[in-house]
């Protein structure tokens, strides 16, 4: 399980994040919405290590993460895909792929099939750059590669972004089937209420860098959630 306990982030005088806790357990989504702005981003970038707390404390499997790079994150198991996707555009996708083995023993550095059974158009574009891509194939080709990192807590920022419909229910489908498997916690960022209310077991939302409404979905009521993601 995910344990976050009190974070606070700080960007210079900004108190971005204010004693923000939450938890995500193996074999559920949980989905952390909110308008643009609030710190969803700088929430996820802290779990992963980009962004330094001022304090708090971060808890994965039992093991006190607050303090450890990036790297060794990703090395216990926390897969990472980024508002944007960032994708690396000159390189193929076959070697964007290859980038999620870093954290990886020698003998698990390899492309798992499950990987082009979920996403079957990245097989097909092996071969080309990540820059000629679409962004719905964009953001599957991000999913992939946090996918080869075999993560037990996958972080997705939301993937939803700037989609196509059809590509959405791909990653919709995907989420539900890593979820259901039972060995892996996801944790999604979005704005869209209906994707996560679909998806999560459990929501909470954030307005101005604090968790103001959070509970399993069927306790929350949509009223309480949309006044919250109303302009």
């Amino acid at each position: 399980m995910l344990q976050v306990d009190d974070l606070n982030l700080y960007y210079g005088a900004s108190h971005t994040l204010r004693n923000v806790s939450l938890t995500a357990r193996k074999g559920e989504v949980r989905c952390l919405l909110g308008r643009n702005g609030v710190g969803k981003s700088s929430f996820l970038r802290a779990l992963v290590g980009i962004e330094s707390i001022r304090s708090g404390r971060i808890v994965w499997e039992d093991d006190d993460i607050t303090d450890l790079p990036p790297h060794r994150r990703a090395q216990r198991g926390i897969g990472y895909v980024p508002q944007g996707r960032e994708i690396f555009p000159m390189l193929t996708v076959a070697e964007n792929l290859q980038t999620g083995m870093a954290p990886l023993r020698r003998s698990e550095r390899y492309i798992p099939d499950e990987i082009f059974g979920m996403f079957p158009v990245l097989k097909s574009m092996l071969k080309r750059r990540g820059g000629d891509l679409s962004g719905g194939q964009q953001q599957q080709l991000a999913i992939g590669r946090a996918l080869v990192t075999r993560p037990r807590l996958l972080i997705l920022d939301e993937p939803t972004e700037g989609i196509q419909p059809s590509i959405i229910k791909d990653i919709e489908r995907v989420i539900r089937l890593l979820a259901e498997r039972g060995d892996m916690a996801i944790l999604l960022v979005e704005q869209y209420y209906e994707f996560a209310r679909d998806l999560a077991t459990e929501l909470a939302v954030m307005v101005r860098g604090e968790i103001v409404v959070s509970g399993p979905v069927d306790a929350i009521p949509e009223h309480e959630v949309r006044r919250h993601l109303t302009v």
